[in-house]
């Protein structure tokens, strides 16, 4: 039996004349945290949606777990769990009652879902009550509270689209924690990304541009393929400097000696 859990061959994905993912191919591995970079309209969206059933190739095969997506996806829909790009929680609902609504499109029982709900709430270290209203919810608690409408039919592949965009840095790095948690457990995790420091995390990464896979590697393996010379690391030191006394009561920051590292090629 084949580690791949999806398997892409020759994907094409066209609207009229605009051709969104052009003949692309790819696997991924099951367990694997797989990476989807590029910039906006380079075709990742477009990529999962089709993976996931909701968009029909114009040409080309799209396979999960050894199941072809286009006569299969009542089959496969609840192995799938997809958190969109924007964000998909109902804003006058309650995190709770978004919980329960999730959970009605999956057919789950009620006790089922309050059960999931608490264990996802853990897994999160959620520290609002489930019964706040969506839309008073701190950015960074909102997209949490998103991830567990996502996991919460415990799905065996999950597909996050740019979920850390606009993001704090501290929500991102969180939340990366919370995609190598949910890899340990064994879910099979397909991201995409337009910040290239969040590509570390990832065991492979795809980088597409205009609907073409332009390089797949390790991140490691990235670098040695466009980064020949060894990296240079730079340490720049930046003293006190005085300083008009308003500008330091406004930056609210104590001027003292700080270390940059910067990166380049020798």
């Amino acid at each position: 039996m084949s580690d791949n859990i999806i398997e892409v061959q020759n994907l094409t994905v066209a609207f009229g004349k605009f051709i969104a993912v052009d003949g692309i191919s790819f696997a991924v591995q099951k367990g694997e945290v797989f990476g989807f970079l590029g910039a906006n309209g380079a075709g990742k969206t477009t990529t999962i949606r089709t993976i996931c059933g909701v968009l029909n190739p114009t040409s080309g095969s799209v396979k999960v777990d050894g199941r072809d997506v286009s006569s299969s996806t009542a089959v496969l829909k609840p192995r799938i769990g997809y958190m969109s790009q924007k964000f998909t929680l109902y804003q006058d609902l309650s995190i709770q009652e978004n919980m329960e609504f999730a959970g009605s499109l999956y057919n789950m029982p009620a006790a089922q879902i309050a059960a999931r709900a608490k264990e996802l709430f853990k897994f999160i270290n959620l520290d609002t009550q489930p019964q706040t209203i969506v839309k008073d919810l701190p950015g960074g608690v909102k997209q949490m509270a998103a991830l567990c409408a996502t996991l919460l039919h415990n799905p065996d592949l999950v597909f996050l689209d740019e979920p850390t965009a606009g993001a704090s840095p501290q929500t991102r790095k969180d939340f990366w924690a919370l995609i190598n948690a949910l890899a340990k457990r064994g879910k099979t995790i397909f991201v995409t990304t337009h910040y290239m420091d969040e590509a570390e995390y990832c065991k492979r990464i795809v980088l597409m541009d205009k609907g073409k896979i332009i390089a797949l590697n390790t991140p490691q393996g990235l670098k040695d393929e466009f980064f020949k010379q060894k990296p240079l690391e730079l340490n720049l030191f930046l003293s006190k400097t005085n300083k008009p006394k308003s500008r330091q009561k406004s930056k609210r920051r104590a001027w003292g000696r700080r270390r940059f590292s910067a990166r380049g090629c020798a």
